[in-house]
């Protein structure tokens, strides 16, 4: 009997033995992997910063470790007393030892600040050190899509992108997936949600309040229809969306009141920098990612505006979109080739002419299209006038109260696509013109949109010993970054006072760049300026022909209306000088600044405004400028930077 028990007692040490020897390797097989401060729910306990470590998810939550668990972190937690002394006097002296060239530090960069580059960091990781906030709602996976940035120099230092990345081309990458592979030359990243400086119009007429969302004791009502019970507020969001800049205000349907508004460069930009371009990217095989794009970002902003004005979003109830054909309909998610074939038309536009539909605007659920308001809140958007000519210049007409204009006016909406339209209230002609983006930041080496850091207006000085030299003034008053629209129309104004070159675009002593700014290293090339005269050519082109088909000469109309993203700082004089404007009189140049953002707000407003703005676009002419004999020879001529010269009818 006492042999058995001995026996079982045997056994069971061993047994014991065994588990723990189990236990003592696989803890030693641990070390080499996982991190002593990671607990057992994959959050971190350390005291110190370190590159793993996440924001924790919720007040009171340690803060999550995303390692890999692929490192051995014993050599960072077993010391050397003897060796000590010496390690440190060998840091030291390395630290002292004078850097040759290929042992120099490279860097990631942004915004004019940096850190050092390291291998296997992502650039997410850097916009965290350097405080950048980058969007993202997928935790970092990939999966959301929000976290696209510009590689502005570097992409040879990252890694491959991943197949999370496949929608994205050019210099454009998802910051949770691009790394520092070879931390051997410096990579400088830039947002895709910089705040461009805008101005909506000089003056916001008084509205009379007639909005679709109403209330009624305590219940909410959308054209009629009860769709919720009154939550303290009613706000809605009217949103202009460009080619190149966003604009969205945050409304008091109650009052009328803004309460907050912001811009941003358009998200989309990924997908080219003009229509053209997007156009044929949402036809190819990552179709929808525009969308998502745009959709994803207003959700960003609806979040942030709730969050600063302490409301909550399930009190906006209607959001307003004008934009052109393009830009509106990719936000709907609505197929836009046939926009970028003949006859250019939408699927709405040519719907409406069939006579299925009554109206080219959309008016559909919020939800419908994924973006987080009140559950019934409804999204309008402006109805078309033709083509290209979108729901922005049917805001910018609301703007003008272009309705009440007995005299003749002319409106221009300078940006990517450049609308033209002449009239007054009783005959009106429109037109699109295709100017591209050189003047809001694309084609053009140091081109950018008027954000902080952009030079928004020069002079040049000469000075025969020096040879003369740029002043200029920047958006924000620190370091130039680049040159804006205004600042490229003052540049190419002042290149031709000073015979700096010819109409034709030849720089004197046939050069072929000038420096700008020698401390950034801003330049102006022959090529920069070729693209700038196109893009000139493009408004030329629109407002020629149609002042000739109008049949006004330029003394003869009353107002020119300048609106768009950058109109506000356009200096007159320069514009008129390159052929940019029609040469109205100055006095008669009104600038309007975003009137699409005003118009919008109007809409959003009343309904009576957006009935009689329908009214109103349906007797308007729509004048395909390619269509004109002599379009061509036009065109050549306005790519030359002088006045334009138009025979007085």
């Amino acid at each position: 009997m006492a042999w058995t028990e001995k026996s079982r007692y045997e056994k069971s040490r061993a047994k014991l033995t065994e588990i723990f020897t189990k236990i003592a390797v696989h803890a030693d097989q641990q070390a080499l992997v996982r991190c002593p401060y990671k607990d057992r729910h994959d959050q971190c306990t350390a005291q110190f910063a370190c590159r793993n470590k996440r924001k924790p998810r919720a007040e009171g939550e340690l803060p999550a470790c995303v390692s890999d668990d692929k490192l051995d972190y014993r050599p960072a937690w077993e010391t050397d007393p003897d060796g000590y002394a010496e390690l440190r006097a060998k840091m030291r002296d390395t630290a002292r030892r004078p850097r040759t060239s290929d042992q120099a530090a490279a860097s990631v960069l942004h915004g004019g600040k940096s850190r050092p580059a390291i291998g296997g960091k992502t650039i997410f990781d850097y916009a965290d050190e350097l405080s950048v906030r980058v969007p993202t709602s997928c935790g970092r996976t990939g999966i959301c899509h929000e976290c696209v940035v510009e590689i502005k120099q570097g992409m040879d230092a990252l890694s491959p992108r991943t197949d999370e990345e496949s929608f994205l081309k050019d210099n454009y990458r998802l910051a949770c997936q691009a790394r520092v592979e070879e931390p051997t030359e410096d990579v400088e990243f830039a947002l895709l949600r910089r705040s461009p400086k805008i101005l909506v119009a000089n003056t916001t007429r008084n509205v009379t309040l007639d909005p679709p969302v109403s209330r009624r004791g305590d219940q909410v009502y959308y054209d009629g229809k009860q769709i919720d019970s009154y939550r303290g507020h009613l706000y809605g969001i009217a949103m202009d969306v460009g080619t190149t800049t966003v604009v969205t205000e945050l409304v008091d349907l109650e009052t009328g009141r803004s309460l907050c508004e912001t811009s941003f460069e358009n998200p989309q930009r990924f997908g080219g920098s003009d229509i053209m371009n997007r156009i044929s990217y949402d036809g190819g095989e990552f179709g929808g990612e525009l969308h998502r794009a745009i959709i994803n970002t207003l959700n960003v902003e609806i979040r942030q505006m709730c969050s600063s004005l302490g409301i909550s979003r399930h009190q906006i109830y209607e959001i307003v979109v004008v934009g052109n054909a393009t830009m509106r309909d990719l936000f709907f998610d609505l197929d836009v080739q046939p926009i970028g074939q003949r006859p250019y038309k939408s699927t709405i536009e040519h719907e409406y002419l069939d006579g299925k539909r009554a109206t080219t605007s959309l008016n559909v659920a919020c939800r419908s299209l994924g973006i987080r308001a009140n559950a019934a809140a409804r999204v309008f958007g402006a109805p078309l006038i033709a083509s290209h000519v979108g729901g922005d210049i049917v805001a910018d007409l609301m703007a003008i109260d272009m309705a009440s204009q007995d005299e003749v006016v002319m409106l221009v909406d300078a940006g990517t696509n450049t609308e033209v339209v002449i009239g007054h209230r009783n005959h009106l002609i429109a037109a699109s013109c295709p100017a591209g983006p050189a003047f809001e930041g694309g084609l053009v080496r140091y081109g950018m949109p008027g954000c902080e850091g952009a030079i928004e207006s020069i002079q040049y000085q000469p000075n025969e010993k020096s040879g003369g030299r740029w002043e200029y003034k920047t958006i924000g008053g620190g370091l130039p970054t680049g040159i804006c629209g205004s600042g490229l129309i003052d540049l190419l104004a002042e290149l031709r006072r000073h015979d700096l070159t010819t109409p034709k675009g030849v720089f004197a002593n046939k050069a072929s760049e000038f420096m700008i700014v020698p401390e950034q290293g801003i330049t102006i090339s022959r090529k920069d300026a070729s693209e700038l005269a196109q893009a000139k050519a493009a408004n030329y082109c629109g407002q020629i022909i149609l002042m000739r088909k109008f049949g006004v000469s330029p003394d003869q109309i009353a107002k020119l209306y300048l609106a768009g993203g950058f109109a506000n700082y356009v200096n007159s004089d320069s514009a008129v000088e390159i052929g940019f404007l029609a040469p109205v009189p100055a006095e008669r140049v009104v600038k309007i600044g975003n009137a699409a953002a005003q118009g919008a707000r109007e809409m959003l407003l009343s309904k009576s405004k957006r009935e009689s703005i329908e009214q109103l676009i349906k007797t308007i002419e729509h004048v395909e400028l390619e269509t004109m004999s002599d379009f061509f020879e036009v065109f050549v001529e306005g790519c030359q930077l002088k006045p334009m010269e138009i025979p007085i009818p």
